[in-house]
């Protein structure tokens, strides 16, 4: 899943414009991951871990590029 986030920041920053995505889904599903990571930060497995923690910095980054190109919002 991190992978395909860099096509998704790929793809805005090249249109210069994020309508097509929806504000709602981009913080959902920043949010559902934030919300998951301690479960994911306390487990035994190195690469859970490890995958968490890319995940949430690669929805991070996403929910930031939608919202610095999103027209029309503040």
């Amino acid at each position: 899943m991190p992978l395909w986030d860099f096509s998704l920041i790929s793809h805005v920053i090249k249109r210069k414009s994020s309508q097509d995505i929806s504000l709602g889904w981009a913080f959902g599903l920043w949010l559902s991951s934030v919300l998951m990571a301690p479960s994911a930060f306390v487990a035994r497995d190195k690469l859970a871990i490890g995958f968490n923690v890319v995940n949430v910095v690669m929805l991070t980054a996403v929910l930031v590029v939608v919202f610095k190109y999103r027209k029309g919002v503040v």
